[in-house]
């Protein structure tokens, strides 16, 4: 069979081109999907800071118990948005291990330096250079408050070498320091440049006191490995922290490098199981439609005594084949897409620079084995009818499809409609990424019910249009008509594909524009002061009140951000948050409190947006329990509940709640709101100056930065929608070219019963109008009730934003693409003389 399949594939290169070209740009798009999967599960960050560690307690996760379901607790992990840290004692603690040598805790102060801004650095007590290890490379180490050494990475662009000066900002303080010596490794290493405090100036700076960022075990050369991990475990669960060994050293160093595996991860896996689906959409359809266009060949392939099992196995062959074929073309295409995804990824700080493309033989093995299964499925179950029917019957049936499927096809097709009606009342119920899974979910049991309930939907749409058809293209739209209601069946493919693009893409692309917006128009109504104070290193809590004292501001109000992690139904959620001192915030600030009241912010006590307060079931006064961003647990009192979560975070906080809980201890911005007769630009200009960095702008700049930020993040959304529905797109039309060309027959024997050219293309039209009118209006409902429903379950908005020209160009692009793949190769069929197009196979 495999010599029958393989000559079959020679001598019809044309009939199976559209089938393989399905197969690889699936396997390319599942390729780009599994291989970024792969990257970030064996992406561990550079655990070159402490490689000189045999372990490094740190605290960088967070897991909580979630509900209890059949008798077991389900607990979520969670990455901290703000780094933790460890008590100081676990230092001691761990230095009385035995076999332990040193127990050096690590402090790590944001810093930024004079000489090189543009570097990013950190600053850390001297005995920490232990845990590398640094060794001197030139001078000494420091041994006052104004001296620091810096490592090589610092020195080489700048010269810094011993007895240079150079002012290092931490804190919002900008102090002067002279360079005692120059530290390195011995070997090149990645990630930030690092200076070295002494260790009572670093604990003097950290504005963590009597804690640690890290704590780097240094065991003895004797000393038993298995032992002191053992207990060093021991001791890190006590303090509930990790003990992190090996490359999970990197972790601890670097939690962005854990922070960007799981964006690899989440990303990659999300968008995989979206592929997924489409892939297995498209290359289903595609493969059965190729497999029913050659009923004939297969009917007298029974006739001449092939039996039903010889006929599947070719089938088999064929497809099998062409699935190994395209894995040839598809995973070294998919291996490019996906370094090229990774430098965008890159580029707009999704991903870190050491972020690299790893792997790919699973990846490759997997997305091979999982396009050739679906595709030999969708072979083998298209090929049962006719590989089934008697042989004395076999070229009779050939010619005539049955309309509709069987009755499990229609119970299945109504069960998932109704599953995924059933899905708009858990979506509505839920909210954040809850909701756009149950969204999602939905999206896809409406195009399953829509592709298995095609036959009855083709037929009966062929019914009610057949007036209208009639009415505008006459006798060719007779015509239209009868194939419509007669190919029910073989329209499948081209309505799902169709369905599929338009539902997938008016629902994602959309809903990232509705978030986009709401962020926005939020941010920009409910700040009510004219300006702001910034500072690229961040502002001391002080600078709220000095910008008080000026003389013609009346309100001031200093705005720290951060994450926090809040319960949820189903899981734990990492969600924006705020600090802010209320003292006058209600003059430069409308969260739009709908009650409660901002003034009643304290220590202790918490406002929640709406949607937040609704997702985990809070009221006003209730207690509210949350972790903030280093993983600390506080219960807070609800005095106040707003509807402006997009615009500033979901939950706001006093700002003093937040001090030694975020990695700077800074403000990122003062709103200043002044009289109106106030002329702010000199004396404004003058309170920047006092802070390094610090400038005054204009608070509608700020709305502009928060348009980008937003555009940004949704970036990665919209090209991953953009590539899933651009092979839906093309897949559509693959199919639509496959369809027409199967075609040649029947337009050449109309031809011949006396139907001229231009009737065939009136045909053609009408039919085509009718199958496309059908397709965008199921999709475009589709969309709506799933765009609607997650829209309102998520920013709370009861009509979703839809900009004309996004709408115009989906349906537009769709209509223009699936006209043009049947109007060419129709128009060509039509050119070639009709007895010649009879003798050509089908």
């Amino acid at each position: 069979m495999l010599r029958l399949a393989a000559q079959t594939l020679r001598h019809r290169t044309g009939g199976f081109l559209a089938t393989f070209a399905a197969l690889a740009a699936g396997v390319a798009v599942l390729m780009t999907c599994a291989l970024l999967v792969e990257s970030g599960w064996r992406h561990q960050g550079d655990p070159h800071r402490y490689g000189a560690a045999v372990a490094v307690v740190a605290d960088r996760d967070l897991t909580v118990d979630g509900p209890t379901v059949l008798g077991e607790t389900e607990r979520t992990t969670v990455l901290l948005p703000e780094r933790g840290s460890v008590p100081g004692k676990v230092a001691g603690d761990l230095a009385d291990v035995p076999g332990v040598d040193r127990a050096v805790g690590d402090r790590r102060l944001v810093v930024t330096t004079t000489a090189a801004p543009g570097l990013p650095t950190t600053g850390h007590g001297w005995s920490s250079t232990a845990l590398a290890p640094y060794r001197l490379v030139s001078g000494r180490p420091p041994r006052s408050d104004g001296e620091i050494a810096v490592d090589a990475r610092l020195a080489g662009p700048t010269r810094l070498g011993p007895g240079a000066t150079t002012e290092v900002v931490t804190g919002g303080v900008s102090r002067t320091y002279e360079v005692s010596g120059v530290v390195g490794t011995g070997g090149t290493a990645s990630g930030r440049a690092a200076l070295f405090f002494t260790d009572a100036h670093a604990a003097a700076l950290d504005p963590h006191p009597g804690r640690y960022d890290a704590v780097g075990v240094l065991t003895a050369p004797d000393a038993d490995r298995d032992a002191v991990l053992a207990e060093v475990r021991r001791i890190a669960d006590a303090a509930g922290a990790t003990a992190y060994t090996g490359d999970d050293r990197g972790i601890a160093a670097e939690p962005e490098s854990a922070a960007a595996r799981s964006l690899a991860l989440g990303a990659g896996a999300a968008f995989a199981g979206y592929a997924a689906a489409i892939v297995g959409f498209v290359v289903a359809g595609t493969v059965g439609l190729s497999v029913r266009h050659r009923r004939r060949d297969l009917a007298l392939l029974r006739a001449v005594a092939a039996t039903p099992g010889q006929v599947r196995s070719m089938l088999l062959a064929e497809v099998g084949l062409l699935g190994l074929l395209a894995g040839v073309v598809g995973v070294p295409t998919g291996l490019l897409a996906t370094r090229q995804v990774r430098d965008a990824l890159v580029s707009r700080g999704f991903l870190p620079d050491d972020f690299t493309v790893r792997g790919g033989v699973l990846s490759a093995a997997a997305v091979v084995v999982t396009v050739a299964v679906v595709a030999l499925l969708s072979a083998w179950i298209a090929a049962l009818r006719v590989s089934r029917i008697r042989p004395t019957e076999a070229l009779g049936e050939a010619a005539v499809e049955p309309a509709t499927g069987g009755r499990a096809r229609l119970v299945c097709g109504l069960a998932c409609v109704a599953g995924a009606f059933s899905l708009t009342v858990l979506t509505g119920a839920t909210d954040g990424q809850t909701a756009l899974g149950a969204a999602m979910g939905m999206l896809h049991l409406f195009v399953l019910g829509v592709a298995l309930l095609a036959p009855w939907i083709n037929q009966g749409a062929a019914r009610l249009l057949g007036p209208v058809l009639r009415t505008v293209w006459g006798d060719s739209g007779y015509l239209a008509a009868a194939n419509l209601r007669a190919n029910a069946r073989g329209a499948v493919a081209v309505l799902t594909a169709l369905v599929l693009s338009v539902g997938l893409g008016g629902t994602v692309w959309f809903l990232q524009d509705n978030l986009e917006r709401q962020t926005v128009a939020q941010g920009r109504e409910g700040v009510l002061a004219q300006y702001a104070l910034t500072s690229g290193t961040g502002l001391p809590a002080s600078a709220a009140a000095e910008a008080r004292r000026v003389p013609g501001v009346a309100a001031a109000t200093g705005v720290r951000r951060t994450s926090v992690v809040v319960p949820d139904r189903l899981e734990p959620q990492t969600v924006p948050a705020q600090g802010i001192d209320p003292l006058g915030a209600d003059r430069t600030l409308d969260l739009r409190v709908r009650s409660g009241s901002l003034d009643a912010l304290r220590e202790g006590t918490v406002a929640v947006s709406t949607v937040r307060a609704d997702a985990a079931g809070w009221r006003l006064g209730d207690k509210a329990r949350l972790w903030l961003g280093d993983g600390t647990p506080v219960t807070l009192r609800v005095v106040a509940l707003y509807e402006r979560g997009w615009g500033f975070g979901d939950v706001t906080l006093h700002r003093r709640t937040l001090d030694g809980h975020t990695v700077t201890g800074l403000d990122d911005r003062v709103l200043i709101r002044t009289a109106p007769d106030f002329v702010a630009e000199g004396v404004l200009a003058e309170l920047a100056r006092r802070y390094p960095g610090g400038q005054v702008t204009d608070t509608a700049r700020l709305t502009g930065e928060l348009a980008e930020d937003v555009a940004v993040s949704g970036w990665l959304n919209k090209m991953l929608v953009t590539v899933l529905v651009g092979y839906a797109v093309l897949a559509a039309a693959n199919t639509l070219v496959m369809a027409a060309l199967a075609r040649t027959p029947e337009l050449s024997l109309l031809r011949l019963v006396g139907v001229t050219r231009g009737q065939a293309k009136r045909m053609v039209h009408a039919e085509q109008a009718g199958l496309l009118g059908v397709a965008l209006l199921i999709g475009a409902a589709i969309a709506a009730v799933t765009l609607t429903t997650i829209v309102r379950a998520v920013t709370g908005a009861t009509v979703p934003h839809v900009p004309a020209t996004g709408w115009t160009a989906l349906l537009g692009g769709t209509t223009a693409l699936a006209l043009l793949a049947t109007v060419v190769p129709v128009t060509h069929i039509l050119r070639t003389a009709p007895v010649e197009g009879m003798g050509v196979r089908e």
